[in-house]
């Protein structure tokens, strides 16, 4: 069995050891000179931003010594070690009293966590959190966010959660438990599943402190749960649940019942009429920035939802289910979300919006459902017609150059009116030239002359051989000119 290093014998070897070396040997024969150096303390030689990440830690190591070295660390980064037992990560943890972000990622963290082990502690300085990939349990969630008052952001993406459980004290049926099974149970989120009202998290669960949560990766497809983010962190600003197969935003269609769930248990405090969340956006109140992108999102329907998040300035919606039709350029979707999202100031990264591009967007937009059934136009477009009133439609004009042309060809004393394809290349125009002119593309050099501007810039070299005829203009009654290409011959010396 491979014996994992400590966190203070990884510390040790990429920092070096405490104690102090040897400066010479008695035995030592011959001169020596000895310089003095003043040792820093211990704690002195462990920078503020300690990153000791895929260093197969399994433990803490030394208390003591870890005080000694690492009381005065700010930002810990254990990504990708070996620990999986909770007492070791907060025997790290309490040594760093000062510690500001920690990221765990990638260590398997999903043992039960006891609430004695956190008794009488608290971290006053951290502020970022970082669980990516740990498989942390929901109680574990609970029980640490109580012990970090000043929390501001918080990472739990890649975890495998289909489901929302910040609420410690529920009143639905699953806390129906013997008292001696309620912690074993608890540990376990495939075994417990809250089902309370979303109305109780908004009573019983807020870390008004957090204000960014990264949630990416996550199988979660109901709104319903991911609202449940918000009533825990009622002064969230930013959420990413990017790479979730979120559905849909609206709350109805999220909510189980016994109807769409056979499994579904309405608890005893749940009447049938009891009070539901608003709207998808109530409990996202102070929601700034929102990063949807490969979701499972599929109608406009929902777009118009985020439209009504009261505080929503930055939002990400890339790859997601309503694009894979190819019924829109880029453009014209990018154009369709700006016009149905007058709170959006900045979409999918980029500068701000400016207001030309939003009245250009909202008047493509009117334009875009002006000719369709008035049953299948949406609110926003009647919104729209009593800001910028009914526009006539745009005049049809097709820029496209005309694809043949009539063009004189001149070899020598030879001349000859052809129908040119202008969307040809010049190499390809050589290759059909070789009969007129008498020799091969390879020796052909063909001179563009525009009729209009013959007498003031002359011939124009058709150089490139992979350019488009359409890009010189070319014009029914214009000249293009073949020459024999004379190579030049040079003397040997």
């Amino acid at each position: 069995m491979v014996n994992m290093p400590t966190l203070l014998e990884a510390l040790e070897q990429k920092y070096g050891e405490s104690s102090t070396e040897s400066e010479g040997s008695e035995e030592e024969e011959g001169i020596s000179v000895a310089i003095y150096v003043p040792r820093k303390p211990p704690r002195m030689i462990v920078p503020s931003l300690l990153v000791l990440n895929d260093c197969n830690i399994a433990s803490a190591g030394d208390r003591q010594a870890l005080v000694d070295k690492c009381s005065g660390v700010e930002e810990l980064d254990l990504a990708k070690n070996k620990l999986e037992h909770w007492p070791e990560v907060f025997s790290i943890l309490k040594q760093m009293p000062q510690l500001k972000f920690v990221n765990l990622s990638f260590n398997q963290l999903s043992s039960p966590l006891k609430s004695e082990l956190l008794e009488d502690t608290q971290w006053q300085n951290l502020r970022n959190l970082v669980l990516n990939s740990t498989q942390v349990p929901w109680r574990n969630v609970q029980h640490i966010l109580n012990h970090l008052p000043r929390l501001e952001e918080l990472h739990l993406s890649l975890n495998e959660y289909d489901h929302v459980n910040l609420c410690s004290e529920c009143c639905c049926e699953c806390n129906n438990y013997g008292a001696d099974d309620v912690e074993e149970d608890r540990a376990n989120d495939d075994i417990l599943k809250c089902s309370c009202p979303q109305v109780d998290y908004k009573k019983k669960h807020t870390h008004t402190g957090i204000k960014k949560v990264h949630f990416t990766g996550n199988p979660i497809s109901k709104w319903n749960e991911v609202c449940k983010l918000g009533y825990g962190f009622p002064n969230l600003e930013l959420l990413v649940v990017a790479d979730c197969p979120i559905e849909s935003l609206d709350i109805e269609n999220g909510e189980e019942n016994s109807e769409t769930n056979p499994n579904f248990v309405r608890s005893e405090s749940e009447c049938e009429s009891g009070e539901r969340a608003e709207s998808p956006h109530d409990s996202f109140r102070n929601l700034k920035v929102l990063n949807l992108n490969s979701t499972s999102i599929s109608t406009w329907d929902d777009i118009e939802r985020l439209a009504k998040f009261p505080n929503l300035h930055y939002l990400r919606i890339q790859g997601c289910r309503l694009w894979e039709s190819h019924e829109y350029t880029e453009h014209e979707r990018r154009q369709l979300l700006i016009a149905r999202l007058p709170n959006v100031e900045i979409l999918n990264g980029g500068g701000i919006i400016e207001a030309d591009e939003r009245e250009d967007a909202e008047r493509a937009f009117i334009r875009y459902y002006m000719d369709k059934p008035e049953s299948e136009r949406p609110e926003r477009y009647f919104d729209l017609v009593a800001v910028h009133g009914k526009l006539d439609p745009l005049v049809n004009v097709d820029l496209r150059p005309e694809k043949r042309v009539k063009v004189t060809f001149t070899c020598g004393n030879n001349s000859e009116i052809r129908s040119l394809d202008v969307y040809r290349t010049v190499s390809d125009l050589k290759l059909k030239l070789e009969a007129f002119a008498g020799f091969s593309a390879s020796n052909m050099r063909l001179f563009y002359v525009d009729k209009d501007l013959r007498d003031h810039q002359g011939p124009e070299e058709m150089r490139y051989p992979h350019k488009q005829l359409y890009s010189y203009n070319i014009q029914s009654g214009d000249e293009i000119i073949i020459d024999y290409k004379v190579k030049n011959k040079r003397e040997k010396v």
